[in-house]
């Protein structure tokens, strides 16, 4: 165990790196009080600025290169709280917004972005220096972009060790070209951008660092008769932050086990939750259906949403893929990093006002229940105005996906999720198989394969799975019986063959929600099963082949997207070869 004074040189270093020594201390109880003070429901949903990834020339889409920075900026998430800084998004620091801009690429029509760090020389929140993280030597604020979803070749991933500070004046150590190439080559569909730097995305995501990017292809969707045009295809973006009575962005000071981690925390729960750089905005709708694409951006909160009065969900995609044909639902549970994209008939509605609800504990799913802030996320004021609406729900979607089957596999992997704990039981850090990131990479598929990964949850949490570059779909999720005994043997040998895994996964058999069954980027892991996932390293829609070498260093990473435990260090690197 750490000395006292080797625990308050860590503290120190912590402090000073995140720019400021620990504020005055602030209790649960005031930033509830800050939370409760923000009356809902009083400004309209922001509608994010749009930047086309593409140029027209001759009625064609063409390929072009865009430039987006990282600044510090002030924004007001409402109107009686100060305004905040926040790092964000944008062509320039004027046009930087919370979330950034929405790109919105063609399918088929590449795109070059070279992303600036334009940050200062210090962090406006606290981070810690024992967990692994980009300390530059000279100062400044690391950051490096990750596009979520993408299929892209791997010096465009934005690695963790990738990262950079202002004016590229310090690299990390995998760090190999300012512009970043993004092909499109894959189906239409929602994807996003954020920070990835090592250690750090906790803090550069809780910051702002966060934007939305679609790809778009007309002659596909545009026969599907879906609500379109920007008043009736919207993004929402979910974040939950909570605030000091300045308007500063809150985040501890201090580690649930200081004697390990100074600073680090398991899991980050804001009071305040966001949508579109808002708290608790409204958007005035009208009798009709709408579309929305709604991305769960928050560190650790689940969201369960519902609609107030009972209205369904049409789900018709999630993460990048439709799905084969729509699904009703009266509720959606979304993990941190997991989009759902819906349409809701307003017309249906009993009401002329329907609240969108929460319902999800946190931890998800055995934690504190919603408070009466968490509670809700935001409201729609329908109009009393009739209106034309052209727009339908088709009976199919996309009907050329693959089928998710096993028997294509070409290998079987067992992925172990761990989570250790002090002598005190308090959290120190997870692993991914017991091993770091820093470790050689034991997932090593082969370019253009199909695997089966059966990953195990040996705590106590959900975790949202992310693989970067390939897509997956959960076929079956099996509970662990005698999980005290199996979970001590993998303690000991961590290994799930040598320990009997099939002896214990014969629980119950759950099966996935329809409206999750297409190719996803997230799967839900729950805690004591086995949830198999069928992985496809390839081009999905037209099973086919990546049209780059996946196989060039870098490389790809996959993890855990509650960023406090993928900072620490619930991730792993994974190695295609040709």
């Amino acid at each position: 165990m750490m000395t006292k004074s080797v625990l308050a040189v860590l503290f120190l270093v912590a402090c000073l790196a995140a720019g400021t020594g620990e504020p005055s201390p602030v209790t649960d109880k005031t930033l509830r009080r800050v939370a409760h003070s923000l009356k809902k429901y009083v400004e309209p949903l922001p509608m994010m600025p749009r930047i086309y990834g593409y140029s027209i020339k001759d009625g064609r889409p063409m390929s072009i290169g865009l430039t987006i920075g990282m600044f510090e900026k002030k924004w007001k998430f409402h109107r009686d709280l100060p305004a905040t800084t926040v790092f964000i998004y944008g062509t320039s620091r004027e046009a930087a917004t919370f979330p950034g801009p929405t790109i919105e690429a063609i399918q088929g029509v590449p795109l070059n972005v070279t992303w600036e760090n334009h940050l200062p020389k210090k962090h406006i929140l606290p981070w810690d220096p024992t967990i692994p993280v980009a300390i530059p030597k000279h100062g400044g604020v690391p950051a490096v972009v990750h596009l979520h979803g993408g299929i892209h070749e791997p010096q465009a991933d934005g690695s963790a060790f990738a990262w950079y500070t202002a004016k590229f004046r310090e690299k990390g150590p995998k760090w190999t070209q300012t512009n970043y190439s993004y092909p499109n080559v894959q189906h239409p569909g929602n994807l996003w951008y954020h920070d990835h730097a090592l250690g750090l995305t906790r803090a550069n995501l809780l910051a702002g660092l966060i934007g939305i990017y679609i790809i778009r292809n007309p002659f596909v969707e545009a026969p599907l008769g879906l609500p379109a045009g920007d008043e009736y295809d919207r993004q929402l973006v979910l974040d939950d932050r909570s605030f000091y009575k300045d308007g500063s962005l809150y985040m501890n000071y201090r580690g649930n086990n200081p004697t390990v981690h100074p600073q680090w925390q398991p899991e980050y729960f804001g009071e305040v939750i966001v949508v579109n750089g808002k708290a608790w905005p409204y958007l005035v709708v009208q009798s009709r259906k709408y579309r929305f694409r709604i991305l769960n951006s928050s560190n650790a909160r689940y969201f369960h949403l519902s609609l107030s009065d009972g209205l369904p969900f049409t789900v018709i995609g999630s993460d990048v893929t439709y799905l084969r044909r729509p699904v009703t639902t009266s509720s959606i549970l979304i993990a941190p990093a997991e989009i759902y994209d819906v349409v809701i008939d307003f017309s249906e509605s009993a009401t002329s006002t329907v609240r969108l609800t929460n319902s999800a504990p946190y931890p998800f799913p055995g934690g504190d229940p919603v408070s009466t802030q968490s509670s809700k996320v935001m409201k729609f004021v329908i109009s009393p105005e009739k209106t034309k609406d052209v727009s339908k729900i088709p009976a199919t979607l996309m009907a050329n996906y693959p089928v998710a089957n096993e028997n294509e596999g070409t290998a079987r992997r067992y992925i172990v999720l761990y989570e250790y704990q002090s002598a005190t039981g308090e959290p120190t850090h997870l692993y991914i198989n017991g091993k770091r990131l820093e470790d050689p990479a034991t997932e090593t598929p082969k370019s253009g394969s199909t695997e089966v990964w059966e990953v195990i949850n040996l705590t106590e949490d959900n975790h949202p799975l992310h693989l970067h570059l390939a897509t997956f779909q959960a076929v079956r999720v099996r509970e662990l019986v005698d999980l005290e005994a199996f979970t001590a043997c993998m303690r000991r040998m961590n290994d799930a063959i040598k320990c009997n895994v099939k002896a214990h996964a014969v629980g119950q058999l759950e099966a996935a929600p329809e409206h999750e069954k297409t190719w996803k980027n997230i799967a839900k892991i729950k805690p004591g099963h086995m949830t198999t996932i069928v992985v496809k390293f390839k081009l999905i829609d037209e099973d086919a082949p990546y049209p780059f070498d996946a196989t060039k260093q870098p490389g790809y990473v996959y993890h855990c997207h509650i960023l406090d435990h993928e900072d620490n260090a619930m991730i792993r690197p994974l190695t295609l070869r040709s």
